[in-house]
C-alpha cells in the first residue's frame, strides 16, 4: 500500500496546480473511504484545502439543482446522466470510477443468515426481528433499489413493519453497530468502516443490483483546473487498490 501511495504521489506532485484553492467535494456515500485517502494525499501535495458533503446521490443532487457551487461531484452513474441533461456539469468531465454492491451486515460475533440464493434471502429477511435501510425518500440508490427488490419477492409490507430508517449507508452501519437492528442492508463500501459490524455476504447473484459511480465537474465550479487536477488524481490507476479495499470494484473504462 506504501508503494501505491507513492506513486499517486508522485502523480500528484506533477499535475500540483500553481495557486492552491478550496475545493468543494459532493460524494456519494459509498465513496466515503476512497475520497477520504486519496483526498487526504491530494491536499497535503498541492496545498489545496477539500471540504467534503458525503451524502446520497438524490440529495447531492439536489444541491447543484439548487444553485450550490461546487469543484467535484461522484452520484450513481444514473444520477450523472439526470445532471449532464441539466447542463449541470462540466461536458466531458465524467468518468466511470467503481462499482457498488449491496450487502447485508450483521453485529460483529453475530450468527450470518444464508444467502446463497433468492429463496434463501427472502427466508432471512422474513425471519430478521429488525432491519436496518436506507429511506428510499432520502434518495439514497441503494434504498430504492431495495424496496422495489422487496415489492418484487412480495415482502415489503412485513419489512416495512420492522424496518429502522437510515438517511445515509453509515447509519445503517451504526444501527446494526447499537444492536437497533439485527441486519442492515446497503452498499458493502458504506459498512465496512464500522469495526462493529460484519458482511454476512452480497445479495444474491440473480437480485444483485451492482451500482456504476461517476466522477465529474459541476458546471459550477469555481476552481475547475484545479478539479481537474483531483479527477486525474482519483481516477488514477493507482487507485485501483485503494477502491478494491474499501469494498468496491474499480471500473476499468475510461
Amino acid at each position: 500500500m506504501r508503494t501505491i501511495i507513492a506513486v499517486a504521489a508522485a502523480a500528484l506532485l506533477a499535475i500540483t496546480p500553481a495557486k492552491a484553492a478550496d475545493l468543494t467535494l459532493l460524494v456519494g456515500g459509498s465513496m466515503t473511504t476512497v475520497f477520504k485517502q486519496v483526498g487526504a494525499r491530494f491536499a497535503q501535495n498541492t496545498g489545496n484545502k477539500l471540504d467534503y458533503v458525503f451524502d446520497t446521490t438524490g440529495a447531492l443532487q439536489k444541491r447543484l439543482r439548487s444553485g450550490e457551487t461546487a469543484d467535484i461531484i461522484l452520484v450513481s452513474a444514473q444520477g450523472m446522466d439526470q445532471l449532464d441533461h441539466e447542463h449541470l456539469i462540466l461536458a466531458g468531465s465524467q468518468t466511470e470510477i467503481a462499482i457498488a454492491t449491496i450487502g447485508v451486515s450483521v453485529r460483529k460475533g453475530a450468527a450470518s443468515p444464508d444467502l446463497s440464493t433468492t429463496d434463501a434471502f427472502k427466508r432471512a429477511m422474513l425471519a430478521a426481528h429488525s432491519i436496518a435501510l436506507v429511506d428510499p425518500k432520502a434518495g439514497g440508490t441503494s434504498g430504492i433499489y431495495l424496496d422495489t427488490l422487496f415489492q418484487r419477492l412480495g415482502i415489503a409490507a412485513d419489512v416495512k413493519r420492522k424496518a429502522v430508517w437510515g438517511n445515509q449507508g453509515s447509519q445503517i452501519a451504526d444501527a446494526v453497530a447499537s444492536g437497533k437492528a439485527e441486519l442492515g442492508l446497503t452498499f458493502i463500501s458504506e459498512m465496512l468502516p464500522n469495526k462493529a459490524v460484519q458482511i454476512a455476504g452480497p445479495l444474491p447473484a440473480e437480485i444483485q443490483s451492482p451500482t456504476a459511480y461517476v466522477v465529474a465537474i459541476p458546471a459550477s465550479s469555481m476552481h475547475p483546473q484545479e478539479a481537474r487536477a483531483f479527477l486525474a488524481a482519483v481516477t488514477s490507476q493507482s487507485v485501483w487498490p485503494v477502491i478494491r479495499k474499501a469494498g468496491l470494484t474499480p471500473a476499468t473504462k475510461k
